[in-house]
Parts: C-alpha cells; structure tokens; sequence
C-alpha cells in the first residue's frame, strides 16, 4: 500500500519510530494510512496480539494534546476497527496501553489482544 505523504522525521530512539514505521514492510500488518499502522506483534504475549500505533511521534496517552487530537481520533478508530474483527473472529478482546514505567518503549501504542497468554 502506498501513502501519498510520508510520515514526519524523528530521529529519536524507540522501536515504533525507528522500526516500524519507517519499514512496515517488515511487519505483518493489519491496516496502514498516513496516520495509524497496525501490524501483529513481532513477539507476541498473547495468542492474537496486535500493536496499533499513530505514525507520528506521540510519546504517551497520558502526554498527548489538543495538537494531537486528529492522530488520537484516528487511532482510537482503528483500535476500535481491529478489535471488533479480533472479538468477532475470536469470541474476546481486550485493549491495553501502558503508561509510566509500565510503558516499555516511549511512543503511544495500544495492544489488542485475545486467547491465552504464550
């Protein structure tokens, strides 16, 4: 899939950033636009395990602001997308972030995930 506009430059140090986004071609991904990639996790914790992340550097939910609204509503659409296909194709879903010292790599993502833990 191609995207008309590339995301904006970050040069900082986190997986999401400096991985994913730049090459999801790497990933098995699950939805791709110029603002939300959602792709299967590379070590999955759990039987189905998705990672939805905004293209764009937002270090956490809790930090985000008024500047981010769009890339948020559009990430909370596509969260709410997989987990609807993940719940129907699978019986559950659960949607998790993690903040503070539980976050390990410091950019905004939100895990989907059903069945039991691997």
């Amino acid at each position: 899939m191609e995207l008309s506009t590339p995301p904006p430059a970050y040069t900082g140090n986190d997986f999401y950033c400096d991985i994913a986004i730049p090459d999801p071609g790497a990933l098995e991904v699950v939805h791709l636009d110029e603002r939300v990639l959602a792709f299967h996790h590379t070590r999955p914790f759990w039987q189905v395990h998705v990672v939805v992340v905004p293209r764009r550097h937002i270090a956490s939910f809790t930090t985000a602001d008024a500047a981010e609204e769009g890339d948020l509503r559009a990430l909370l659409g596509v969260v709410q997308q997989v987990a609807r296909e993940v719940e129907r194709d699978h019986g559950a879903a659960a949607v998790l972030t993690n903040l503070g010292h539980y976050q390990d790599s410091k950019h905004l993502h939100v895990h989907v995930h059903s069945g039991p833990r691997r």
